[in-house]
């Protein structure tokens, strides 16, 4: 047996019955030579941890609008967080952790510049409509690699496609990454907002936090272990009804009180215009779009608004404020 083998063999012998075995994936849309070393999930997370758009999220919003300060959460920070702690729980109940990480490490590859605000106002001006946990799927099966795609299996992209709170992953590993990531945004965001003096652990409901805890450790330390202890040899994912409903209010709490606060939220406005306008104008200069934007166009006969909204989601903020800048603003006379 080759190194990969041995691999599937440990996990048919040490993973759980409900875990989802690297050997038996329902595979790729296109088949490849197997890798003599890692089994697919693995590659499928070394395929996103290389990808150019994994590396744009270090520079993409999560909650704060270009903070001042190097502790703010970014879309990587925040992505590494669920990670790790999908991990975590992964690893205690005997599920495939290399899928488990897939799956964290994609699921938001489709979000957009200036964080959910991005997202709203490109899904209001995008004739078809934008969502990030389409766009991640979109990301992986078409956009990387200039029109290639990373061809990854159909578990990571199930697991992508479903991990927002409505989302019904198919997989046990899936349904972990969609509840470790609002335990990551619900303590990162709470921890951001202190930082930023927006409010204070005191704040937070006694209702919360009786049964949650004070602190970010204590949460995060009570919500894994009430997933744990509460799944363990279960056919699903479960917290405890108390500590749910717990989350669930204070996620509540958190749109009223930091994600649509006004000190939080004072730029927004601003940066979707900027997205309004660079996407009115790139319709308008279709031909001033990279050449692989191009190439989708005319070989996959992608439609110009499609493609447009492809271009303008996946960047940066930084590189969305440059071309902003480098068409809008005038520059200095230099002789």
């Amino acid at each position: 047996m080759n190194i990969r083998e041995t691999m599937e063999q440990w996990e048919r012998q040490n993973l759980s019955p409900y875990a989802s075995l690297s050997s038996e994936t329902l595979g790729r849309d296109r088949e490849e030579p197997l890798c003599d070393i890692r089994p697919a999930y693995q590659r499928d997370r070394d395929r996103i941890l290389h990808s150019k758009s994994f590396r744009r999220l270090k520079d993409k919003t999560q909650v704060f609008l270009a903070p001042e300060g190097d502790h703010y959460r970014t879309r990587l920070t925040h992505t590494l967080e669920v990670s790790q702690i999908a991990r975590t729980i992964a690893k205690a109940l005997r599920m495939n952790e290399s899928l488990t990480e897939a799956i964290a490490l994609g699921h938001d590859l489709g979000h957009t510049p200036f964080g959910h605000a991005g997202e709203y106002i490109l899904n209001e001006i995008c004739e078809d409509g934008f969502a990030h946990y389409k766009q991640s799927v979109r990301v992986v099966e078409i956009l990387e690699k200039k029109g290639q795609g990373l061809n990854l299996t159909k578990e990571v992209r199930d697991g992508m496609l479903n991990h927002r709170t409505s989302g019904n992953p198919a997989t046990m590993e899936g349904k972990i990454v969609r509840f470790s990531d609002k335990i990551a945004y619900i303590n990162h965001d709470i921890d951001d907002a202190i930082r930023g003096k927006i409010i204070t652990e005191r704040d937070i409901p006694r209702e919360y936090a009786d049964v949650l805890g004070d602190t970010v450790k204590d949460r995060l330390n009570i919500m894994i272990h009430d997933i744990i202890n509460n799944s363990m040899d279960r056919p699903s994912i479960f917290m405890s009804p108390d500590v749910e409903r717990a989350m669930r209010g204070l996620r509540e709490w958190m749109f009223e009180h930091v994600y649509r606060n006004p000190a939080a939220k004072g730029e927004e406005g601003r940066a979707q215009q900027l997205i309004v306008t660079l996407y009115e104008y790139y319709l308008k200069h279709v031909d001033e779009l990279p050449e692989e934007y191009l190439a989708m166009m005319e070989l996959r006969g992608e439609r110009r608004e499609r493609v447009v909204c492809d271009y303008i989601a996946g960047m940066s903020d930084g590189y969305a404020i440059d071309r902003f800048e480098e068409l809008f603003v005038p520059k200095g006379w230099n002789v």
